[in-house]
């Protein structure tokens, strides 16, 4: 509220001062108002778009869909909001980088503000697991990995194990746990998949990895073979 009322009422001073520093200069509105009137046309289609970023930053500051500090998405960029500005928002990126997002961008298309009510975030990991497994011991065994891992909530919801289909050469299950923590959300991931590799081992639960089995005919092995040998490895008609 205060970042959006200073650059409010510094918009304000400015507009106010204006005129109020040209008639010091002891230049007349009366003179300008024509010329002011003629240039306004061209101005307006000369700088529409950035009179459209100008307002959109007005509107962001009012509606206030994001703030600086909040983790925003758009366009498949993922970013910090560092600062709203007159025609750009910066955003900082987890990579180090500014990025400067014109306001009417973060009107006109779709944004993800994860941090915008709280910084709660859902964490999913695939696990997949041999045909040979029981699926309950796996689903228990996964709960009691998500519920002690350091960082995972249990509000809204408590993690839940979910068995989501029959793969080519896998059962697959899906990890679902909540964080309060957004920021830390990658860790505690990576934390969790960790634990649940050494979990799965210890009970020897076996992680299968794809493989394919390829049946190869008589007939078309001879057809493999170079041109010019025979099934012996011998030059046709050359004798030793």
């Amino acid at each position: 509220t205060a970042y959006a009322f200073t650059t409010m009422l510094n918009y304000v001073l400015i507009g106010m001062g204006s005129p109020t520093a040209l008639a010091m200069l002891g230049v007349q509105w009366e003179k300008l108002q024509w010329l002011a009137a003629g240039l306004s046309v061209g101005i307006g289609f000369g700088l529409n778009t950035m009179i459209n970023n100008f307002v959109s930053g007005l509107i962001l500051m009012v509606e206030r869909p994001i703030q600086p500090g909040d983790v925003i998405e758009l366009s498949g960029t993922t970013g910090k909001v560092r600062n709203i500005g007159i025609r750009a928002t910066t955003l900082s990126t987890f990579e180090g980088a500014d990025v400067l997002v014109p306001n009417g961008m973060l009107l006109a298309e779709k944004l993800t503000n994860w941090t915008l009510m709280n910084e709660r975030r859902r964490i999913e990991i695939p696990v997949g697991v041999s045909y040979g497994c029981d699926p309950r011991t796996v689903q228990s065994l996964l709960f009691e990995v998500a519920k002690n891992t350091e960082g995972v909530s249990h509000e809204p919801l408590p993690p839940t194990i979910l068995f989501i289909g029959f793969g080519e050469s896998t059962l697959d299950f899906s990890v679902r746990a909540w964080t309060d923590d957004f920021n830390q959300s990658p860790i505690i991931r990576s934390e969790m998949a960790i634990a649940i590799h050494a979990a799965l081992k210890e009970a020897r639960i076996e992680i299968p990895f794809p493989q394919r089995d390829v049946h190869i005919h008589a007939s078309e092995a001879a057809s493999l073979q170079p041109v010019g040998t025979s099934a012996s490895g011998m030059y046709p008609g050359v004798s030793g």
